[in-house]
């Protein structure tokens, strides 16, 4: 039986919109798991981004609860939101929103120092060997400006686990790289994965919803197929990319 990490009843999502409403998620009922490679797909906007957003309290919705650890992130205040959002989750997006007058290393440790469960110094060591782990120890010196795409982003994922989260979440982390550099982000976090992170992940590309443990599909902000698969194995990466083609096609994709 698989523990709930996240649980979302009856999540909508509306905006104004010329006097009227725009209905974005329409009571979108959801539980996801702990240790899962969960990934949401569905066709430009279908509302994944939307869901994302709205489930990690990063976007306030207009219905619904989403439950955390017993509470209600849709009642929390802005203060309770921007602890949540440091102490348990953690964040992936496109565009890798560094700081762009600090090195990687300091981007990566600025997030940890800010958690009063570590020293400085336990910092500096857990961010050396994220920066290890994710091959980006030569450049932890460089400004972002000075790095690649995937330089980028694999500091982006250090920053985004620098505490731990229980679960990652990540909008289209690879959108805007090319083929090698995302398959190396995708290795980093299948890995991290396969070692029990639980990540929640929005993606428009079949090769990185591949790597998922479960593929969730919405059309029209709703949840329209669910589907479980094994962890992730490249020597059964062919057969699997066929599995995932044949189900998104049953989703007409």
């Amino acid at each position: 039986m698989k523990e709930t990490i996240l649980s979302a009843k009856g999540l909508c999502k509306s905006f104004a919109h010329n006097g009227g409403q725009v209905h974005i998620l329409t009571g979108v009922d959801i539980d996801i798991y702990k240790g899962d490679f969960t990934v949401i797909m569905g066709a430009s906007g279908s509302g994944k981004s939307t869901m994302l957003y709205a489930l990690s309290g990063m976007d306030r919705a207009t219905g619904g609860q989403v439950i955390y650890n017993g509470s209600d992130i849709v009642k929390m205040n802005e203060k309770q939101l921007a602890s949540l959002r440091h102490a348990d989750f953690g964040f992936i997006f496109q565009q890798m929103h560094l700081v762009s007058n600090l090195s990687l290393f300091e981007n990566i440790t600025v997030p940890g120092y800010l958690n009063k469960n570590r020293t400085a110094d336990e910092t500096d060591k857990r961010a050396e060997e994220l920066m290890e782990k994710m091959g980006i120890s030569h450049i932890k010196t460089q400004m972002p400006r000075q790095c690649s795409g995937g330089e980028q982003q694999r500091c982006a994922i250090a920053r985004a686990v620098i505490n731990s989260p229980e679960l990652l979440f990540a909008d289209e982390p690879t959108g805007a790289l090319n083929k090698k550099n995302t398959n190396e982000v995708l290795d980093l976090l299948t890995d991290l994965n396969s070692k029990g992170q639980s990540i929640l992940m929005v993606t428009h590309d079949p090769r990185a919803a591949c790597r998922a443990t479960r593929l969730i599909y919405i059309e029209d902000g709703s949840v329209v197929g669910d589907i479980e698969l094994p962890p992730y194995d490249v020597q059964d990466e062919r057969s699997r990319e066929k599995q995932v083609s044949a189900w998104l096609s049953s989703m007409e994709w």
